[in-house]
């Protein structure tokens, strides 16, 4: 049967095609105000102005851009991109941006209002394009959803798809084919960063399948805070054995009966670690870990899955986040991880 890793060897190295946005609507008569002066992510001199939304795709734009444009992320660290609502700063970045650059799959969910407040008329850029959204079944696992891919498409599925190395590859394959589009970007750059940074996943994603391969998939047992880790769960066999919070958005809160239910799969399982998320609350996690007798994972300790860390943290970038992920989640079941590919060191 073919593996994960035939299959990402024998991808085409095409990129994805990123799909234009539509016309813009025109500016509403909100008043910016004029004192509050967005922070660019970086210090560059010149060059185009981007805007990205969460901190996965300021992550993404960052690696392929690096000092060469001005890059505004709007989300903050530890917040949650489901209920999230850009200030007048925010707003006056994006009315001058050339391009916004989105994670899609209707995770943004606030992205149609901004747009239109601000009058932003720049590339859009969806990093979901072509990626198929998951719902998910009754035991937590991937199934189909109706729609796929689009920023706009606010019902589509579960939109982080960024948890599965091999579809963040994807992802920063449409950021860069669209970025390519911008006036003023560094083709030469761009190109170069982005076969940089495309290899480091690549060694990301065969370091983590290496590692899970070595456990049997009925020991691969795992509870997390809410579900967002579908396409890691799907990409590495995984058996999910349930959630705390059971919705995509990170902002929903467990009825008695679901932490009731949740606790008697995890005692029926065997499961022995409950994973909490550093961008939530940990709480319910420990009153299941309790009931249940298993580890809770909090703190510095947490998942990194709606939002990456602050900086000096161990999830500051979107490789560094992976990496404490899955070296948390082996190290539950009682591996300990190998080496990590010097590629991914420093």
């Amino acid at each position: 049967m073919p593996t994960r890793s035939d299959a990402h060897a024998a991808r085409a190295t095409r990129r994805l095609p990123v799909v234009a946005a539509g016309a813009m609507l025109a500016a509403s008569a909100l008043a910016l105000t004029a004192c509050a002066s967005p922070a660019a992510s970086d210090d560059a001199a010149g060059g185009p102005a981007i805007v990205a939304t969460t901190t996965q795709v300021g992550d993404f734009t960052r690696e392929l851009l690096g000092d060469t444009a001005e890059i505004t992320q709007l989300l903050s660290p530890g917040q949650s991109a489901h209920s999230f609502d850009p200030s007048a700063a925010q707003l006056l970045a994006l009315s001058n941006a050339d391009a916004l650059v989105v994670n899609g799959g209707g995770l943004e969910s606030w992205i149609d209002d901004a747009v239109q407040a601000s009058g932003f008329d720049g590339e859009l850029i969806d990093a979901s394009i072509g990626i198929e959204l998951y719902g998910t079944d009754d035991h937590g696992h991937g199934v189909e959803a109706e729609a796929t891919g689009g920023a706009h498409d606010h019902d589509a599925g579960n939109p982080h798809i960024w948890t599965d190395p091999e579809l963040a590859e994807r992802m920063v394959e449409n950021i860069a084919a669209g970025l390519s589009e911008v006036p003023g970007v560094d083709a030469v750059v761009l190109e170069q960063n982005e076969a940089d940074y495309v290899a480091k996943l690549d060694a990301l994603d065969q370091w983590i399948e290496q590692n899970i391969a070595a456990v049997p998939v009925a020991d691969r047992l795992l509870v997390t805070n809410h579900d967002a880790f579908t396409y890691f769960i799907d990409a590495y066999e995984l058996t999910f054995v349930g959630s705390i919070i059971p919705s995509f958005d990170d902002n929903a809160e467990p009825s008695a009966a679901e932490i009731d239910a949740l606790v008697e799969r995890i005692r029926a399982t065997g499961g022995e670690a409950v994973f909490s998320e550093a961008s939530i609350s940990a709480k319910a996690a420990e009153t299941i870990g309790s009931e249940a007798g298993a580890t809770v994972y909090s703190g510095p300790d947490a998942l990194y899955g709606d939002s990456l860390g602050v900086e000096g943290s161990e999830g500051q970038t979107y490789l560094d986040s992976q990496l404490h992920n899955a070296r948390l989640i082996l190290e539950s079941w009682g591996v300990t991880p190998t080496e990590v590919p010097a590629a991914l060191q420093g």
